[in-house]
């Protein structure tokens, strides 16, 4: 029996084949989920949203939103370690 023709090795391509799609359709997903999450946050803790011509503005707002993930970060960290 030539293994072409062969039912099961057909079987086994279209398999192979399904996987593969759904392999490249799921990292595409993921991918672009973290790229746009990553984006969101550059953009938060650059001030993106604020008036760019007004640096003063622009500066207190990065300012305060990293003092903002510190703060939150330090916060968690300290609650971690008084429960232990």
């Amino acid at each position: 029996m030539d293994r072409r023709t062969d039912p099961h090795e057909k079987t086994r391509l279209e398999a192979l084949r399904a996987l593969k799609r759904v392999e490249d359709e799921s990292e595409t997903i993921t991918g672009s989920t973290f790229v746009r999450m990553a984006q969101r946050a550059k953009g938060h803790f650059g001030a993106a949203d604020k008036d760019q011509n007004d640096p003063v503005e622009v500066l207190g707002t990065r300012i305060g939103r990293i003092a903002g993930a510190l703060f939150a970060i330090g916060l968690i960290i300290y609650l971690f370690v008084t429960y232990l």
